[in-house]
Formats: structure tokens, sequence, C-alpha cells
């Protein structure tokens, strides 16, 4: 029987005095877990084009247990202890995984001019 990827949707809003250091923080971490972690699939953040300290972070990983390994590994947790005050709000979506498609590489590093 094949793994049930598990697909979360963050939506954050970050205080604007501190959004250039919330990204740098977002983005270091969101590198190493790709980069070390085989359960993380893929991870991706955007801004509101009208209001970019509303954030919203789309996170596929192999299944339920690549997942509770993310939370627990020292960058995620690092990344928590740093950008927790930074954060005003954060609402976490559980979803149900329908057709998952992407020609995105993630290499390309898209917004990283």
């Amino acid at each position: 029987m094949k793994a049930t990827p598990v697909v979360r949707v963050a939506d954050i809003e970050v205080d604007p005095a501190q959004r250039e250091a919330f990204i740098s923080a977002v983005r270091e971490e969101m590198d190493e877990s790709v980069r070390v972690e085989p359960g993380v699939l893929a991870l991706y953040a955007v801004a509101e084009k009208d209001d970019p300290s509303r954030l919203r972070f789309f996170e596929i990983y192999a299944d339920g247990a690549a997942y509770e390994r993310h939370l627990q590994s020292p960058h995620f947790r690092k990344y928590r202890a740093t950008t927790e005050p930074m954060i005003r709000s954060r609402t976490l979506t559980e979803t149900i995984p329908i057709q998952l498609s992407s020609k995105l590489d993630p290499e390309q590093g898209v917004g990283r001019g």
C-alpha cells in the first residue's frame, strides 16, 4: 500500500517591520529541509501582493512520519524559535491531496535574483 502524502497549508502574518528577517530565516529553513530531508517533497512560500506581510506556505511531505521528523529537525526547531516573536498570526490547514502536479525546478530558486 502506497503512503499518502501529507499536504499542509499555513497562512502566516508577520510583523511588517520584521518581514525581511522572517523571510531570511524561512529561506534558510526551507533550503535545509529540502536538501537534507528525503521525506520533504516540496515547500513553497508566497506573499500576498497587496499585503506582503501575509504569507502562505504550501508543504508536501512523503507521509505522516516524514512530517513528524521534519517538526523535530534541528533546522525547523531553530526556525520556530527564531521567528515566533515575528509572527502576528498563524493558521494551519490540513488537506486531502487530490492532484499534485509540478514543473517547478527547486534548483532555480524563484525570486532570488
